[in-house]
C-alpha cells in the first residue's frame, strides 16, 4: 500500500512540474524599440512568447524619436530607407489603434544652411540615388525672428517623430495584462541551451533572442561583438516666443513636442557609459542652441541614455555561431525609429523560414 501511495504521489507530482513549465516559441530579452518590433512580428504570426525586461536601459525612452530618410551632416541617403519607412510606418499604425494614442507625428525636418557651399550642397545631393523622393529642391525662406537662418532651409520629405517613450510605456503594460512580461533581469548563467530549445528556469522556448541594447556588454554569448555605446543626452526646454512648427536640425536638433515644448540634442559621447547627466553636455547643447535661436528658453528636463552602435554603423542581427537557437536584434544606433521594424522582418523570416539576412547588418560578418 504504501508504495503504491509512493508511485501515485510521484505521478501526481511530475504531473504539477510539467503543467508548471511556461512553453512557449520565443523568450525575447529586452523591451526596447528592437524587442517591441520584433513582438509585432511576433504578434502578426500567432508565435507564443514572453518578455524580459529589467527597465535598464534608457536609449529607446530617452530618444529623440525621429525618422528621417536623409543624414542632414552629409547629405546622404539613409541606408534602404525606403523600405525601412514602408515597414515601419504601418507598425506604429497600427500599435496607435491597438492603444488608443497618438504616437507618430507627421512633422517636417528642416535643415538650417549656414552657407551659400551648402546650399549647393544640397542641389547636388537632391540627384543621388536614394535621395531623390526625400530632398524638397524648393528652398525655404525663414520668416522666425526667432531663429537666425538667413541662408534659408532645407526641406526634408517624409519625415516625422515617434512618441518612444509613449510606446515603450503602453507596451510593457499591455504586455503585463496579458501575462507576457517578466520585469525582471536576465541571468544569462542561467539559459541551458539544448539541441531543439532552450531552457530558462521553468520556461521551456523554440528560439530566445537578445534585445539589450547597450546591456549586450553582460551578455556572455554576444558580448565580443564589436557594439560599443555612444552616449546621448538631450534637454527639454520652454520657449513660448520660439513658435516651430517643423523639425529644426542645425548644429543640433530642436523637435517640437506641443505647448511650447521642445526636446534639444543630441550628444554623442564615447567614453562615459553611464545614464547619468553632466552639466558639461547640457552646457554644451545650450551654447549650440543659442547659436541660430534669438528668444528667451527655460530648461525644464535633461536625460541621458547610451546607444547601442557598431563601427560600421550598421546593426548586429542573426545567429550565435554555436547555438543555433540563439538570437541576436541590437546595434540599431540613433535611428531605432526607422530600422527596427525592417530587421525584424529580417530576422524572423530568417528563423522561420530560413531567408537569408542582407549581409550588411548580419552579426556573422565579424565572426
Amino acid at each position: 500500500m504504501n508504495v503504491f501511495l509512493f508511485l501515485l504521489v510521484s505521478i501526481l507530482f511530475i504531473q504539477i512540474f510539467y503543467f508548471c513549465i511556461m512553453k512557449v516559441d520565443y523568450i525575447i530579452v529586452g523591451c526596447g524599440l528592437a524587442g517591441i518590433s520584433f513582438c509585432e512580428k511576433l504578434k502578426a504570426n500567432n508565435k507564443s512568447f514572453v518578455v524580459f525586461e529589467d527597465s535598464s536601459q534608457q536609449s529607446s525612452i530617452v530618444a529623440g524619436g525621429l525618422y528621417n530618410p536623409v543624414t542632414l551632416k552629409r547629405f546622404t541617403p539613409v541606408w534602404k530607407s525606403e523600405e525601412q519607412l514602408k515597414t515601419a510606418l504601418p507598425v506604429y499604425n497600427q500599435l496607435e489603434k491597438d492603444f488608443g494614442v497618438v504616437l507618430d507625428y507627421k512633422v517636417p525636418v528642416r535643415r538650417r544652411f549656414t552657407s551659400l557651399e551648402e546650399q549647393n550642397n544640397w542641389f547636388e545631393a537632391s540627384d543621388k540615388v536614394g535621395l531623390k523622393p526625400f530632398i524638397n529642391t524648393t528652398l525655404i525662406d525663414n520668416a522666425n525672428p526667432n531663429v537666425d537662418a538667413q541662408f534659408k532651409l532645407g526641406e526634408v520629405l517624409s519625415t516625422g517623430r515617434l512618441d518612444t517613450k509613449l510606446l515603450v510605456q503602453n507596451y510593457k503594460s499591455d504586455l503585463l495584462s496579458k501575462g507576457c512580461l517578466i520585469s525582471q533581469s536576465f541571468n544569462h548563467n542561467s539559459l541551458v541551451c539544448k539541441d531543439n530549445q532552450v531552457v530558462y528556469n521553468d520556461i521551456e522556448a523554440k528560439h530566445i533572442v537578445f534585445a539589450e541594447g547597450f546591456g549586450i556588454k553582460q551578455n556572455p554569448f554576444f558580448n565580443a561583438l564589436p557594439l560599443g555605446g555612444t552616449k546621448g543626452q538631450l534637454l527639454t526646454i520652454h520657449a513660448p516666443e520660439l513658435k516651430l512648427d517643423y523639425v529644426l536640425k542645425s548644429s543640433v536638433f530642436v523637435i517640437p513636442l506641443g505647448n511650447d515644448t521642445y526636446r534639444v540634442g543630441s550628444t554623442y559621447e564615447q567614453k562615459d557609459k553611464t545614464n547619468t547627466i553632466t552639466t558639461e553636455a547640457k552646457d554644451m547643447l545650450l551654447n549650440k542652441l543659442k547659436t541660430f535661436v534669438k528668444c528667451d528658453f527655460k530648461v525644464l528636463n535633461q536625460v541621458a541614455g547610451v546607444r547601442p552602435t557598431v563601427k560600421d554603423r550598421k546593426p548586429l542581427v542573426g545567429r550565435h555561431k554555436d547555438f543555433k537557437n540563439l538570437y541576436l536584434f541590437n546595434g540599431l544606433g540613433s535611428r531605432g525609429v526607422m530600422i527596427a521594424p525592417y530587421v525584424a522582418n529580417q530576422l524572423y523570416n530568417f528563423i522561420e523560414s530560413n531567408v537569408a539576412i542582407d549581409a550588411e547588418i548580419d552579426c556573422s560578418r565579424f565572426y
